[in-house]
């Protein structure tokens, strides 16, 4: 019992997944808030050029 209780300790794996799990949460968070960003100023700018048009 005490050797399966060590190996556990031992085994990366599962934090390799969570790493990996926090990495691509941050990246999805950057993009959601560029994405947010940008998308106000072009609806600003199809809506000024929409203006213009009329």
């Amino acid at each position: 019992m005490s050797g399966l209780f060590h190996r556990f300790l031992r085994d990366e794996s599962g934090a390799t997944a969570i790493e990996y799990g926090l990495i691509a949460a941050l990246i999805a968070m950057v993009l959601i808030g560029a994405l947010t960003t940008i998308g106000t100023k072009i609806s600003g700018t199809f809506n000024n050029v929409s203006n213009g048009v009329k």
